[in-house]
C-alpha cells in the first residue's frame, strides 16, 4: 500500500514558477512509474509528466515540455514537479499517482495507476 499528499500548490502569475512535492509513503516502491496528472475545472484529467522511481527515467506530456522537469528524490521519498514559464492553461487540481512498472507503457492513462494523492491547486493568472 501506497499513500500520496502533494503539496505546493498557490496562485502564481502567467510566467511564474511553483514546485510541487509528493511525499510517498506505506511501502518501498522501487518498481513504481510516478506520474503527475492535472484536471482543469470542468475538464477531463490531463496527464502531466511521470517518472520511474528506479532509475529515474522522466516522460513529458507535450504541452509541458521544455518547462516542466519532473525528479525524485529517493532519501525523501519525495516526487517533484518544477513548473516554470506557467500560463493560465495549466491552472487546475494537480495530482501525483503511482503505478507498477518501470516503463511508459500507457504512461498518460489515468486508469492505469493505481495510488493517488488528494491534489494541490495550482492556479495562473494572465
Amino acid at each position: 500500500q501506497v499513500q500520496l499528499a502533494e503539496s505546493g500548490g498557490g496562485l502564481v502569475q502567467a510566467g511564474d514558477s511553483l514546485r510541487l512535492s509528493c511525499a510517498a509513503s506505506g511501502r518501498q516502491f522501487s518498481t513504481y512509474v510516478m506520474g503527475w496528472f492535472r484536471q482543469a475545472p470542468e475538464k477531463e484529467r490531463e496527464y502531466v509528466a511521470a517518472i520511474t522511481w528506479s532509475a529515474g527515467n522522466t516522460h513529458y506530456a507535450d504541452s509541458v515540455k521544455g518547462r516542466f522537469t519532473v525528479s525524485r528524490d529517493k532519501p525523501k521519498n519525495t516526487v517533484y514537479l518544477q513548473m516554470n514559464s506557467l500560463k493560465p492553461e495549466d491552472t487546475g487540481v494537480y495530482y501525483c499517482a503511482a503505478k507498477f512498472g518501470t516503463t511508459f507503457d500507457y504512461v498518460g492513462r489515468s486508469y492505469t495507476y493505481d495510488y493517488w494523492g488528494q491534489g494541490t491547486q495550482v492556479t495562473v493568472s494572465s
